[in-house]
């Protein structure tokens, strides 16, 4: 009798590092990242100067000009106490042609412009966004915000 010896298989089976799931993990992560950078939006940039302490060198320093901006509640935009535009147009074209004006006309005496934008508290922040666009197609970059309304 011959005895014929099976060789028992372990039950614990060394495949060794698999590369192919760290692959496909990879890859579905990758996907996902670059579906999201299609969706992020570019914010464009207003820039602004905030006051803050001036050194003056001589004393004939002209007046700069200062421009009140109210925006209330229903979207209404006034330019010192003068309504302009319409709620509905987002554009503002009254707005910029009459700031555009300031600015040409400050400019030839060589005045600062100053705005102060003066916003209702339940005004919406699209409109106050608005504005902001409109001085920067004006070249206004002298801009500051009051809390409550112009005295």
């Amino acid at each position: 009798m011959q005895r014929r010896h099976k060789r028992r298989q372990s039950p614990e089976v060394n495949l060794g590092f698999q590369i192919a799931p760290m692959v496909d993990v990879v890859f579905v992560i990758m996907l996902f990242f670059m579906v999201l950078a299609g969706a992020v939006q570019v914010e464009n940039a207003h820039n602004t100067k905030l006051p803050g302490t001036v050194t003056l060198e001589n004393n004939e320093t002209p007046l700069p000009d200062e421009i009140a901006i109210r925006i209330e509640e229903d979207g209404q935009v006034y330019l010192n106490e003068e309504p302009l535009d319409t709620p509905l147009i987002k554009e503002l074209p009254d707005l910029t042609n009459n700031l555009m004006q300031l600015k040409q006309s400050s400019k030839a005496v060589n005045a600062v412009v100053l705005v102060t934008i003066y916003a209702n508290e339940q005004a919406k922040y699209e409109r106050v966004i608005d504005v902001l666009d409109s001085l920067t197609r004006a070249q206004i970059t002298n801009v500051t915000f009051q809390a409550g309304a112009p005295e």
